[in-house]
């Protein structure tokens, strides 16, 4: 397993399994966390694994959960195709507002890592996509927040000539300059 750091997000990580691919089909590991905390250079636990299953057009997010239980995510995924996007949310951070973005697949089978104070979105490019992540804190309602897929400010370049299909919490989620984001 390796992990490369995205250009705009070093913290933002892309992580390749080694793939063994032959006449009788494909074999690699998913998931080592050996491997992943060599790669990324620390340890995470992971405690909930999330599946979604979404159609052509269907845009998620920007999710993420606040403070004291925020989310690290590893996202893969295992049929059809996203773009899947990181937004930087943390005011402390010099790259707060800076998005960077890449095509998961099952066919490149990358998994993008989302650490916290990181917002997560992705856009399903194929008739159908789903997609598996883990996580490293669980699910508390309360502390769930979402930031505007298309907020000018952030300038994400979603692919996709026509509307995406949102969800009533994504259509009417805050812009980041409004939204509640890490310190």
């Amino acid at each position: 397993m390796r992990a490369t750091g995205l250009e705009t997000l070093p913290e933002v990580d892309v992580v390749e399994a080694k793939v063994f691919e032959d006449e009788r089909g494909v074999f690699y590991e998913s998931w080592n966390s050996r491997a992943f905390a060599e790669a990324i250079g620390e340890r995470y636990e992971f405690v909930q694994d999330n599946h979604s299953e979404s159609v052509a057009n269907v845009l998620r997010g920007l999710h993420y959960q606040l403070p004291p239980h925020p989310q690290g995510k590893l996202v893969r995924v295992v049929s059809g195709a996203v773009y899947d996007v990181a937004v930087d949310i943390r005011r402390s951070s010099h790259r707060f507002g800076r998005w960077a973005g890449l095509e998961l697949s099952e066919t490149n089978r990358r998994m993008l890592w989302v650490p916290p104070g990181f917002a997560h979105g992705f856009r399903v490019l194929s008739d159908s996509a789903t997609l598996l992540y883990k996580t490293t804190a669980h699910y508390v309602p309360k502390l769930d927040r979402a930031i505007r897929w298309n907020d000018p400010e952030i300038g994400i370049d979603w692919p996709g000539d026509e509307s995406p299909i949102l969800s009533d919490k994504d259509a009417a989620a805050p812009r980041l300059r409004d939204a509640e984001v890490f310190p």
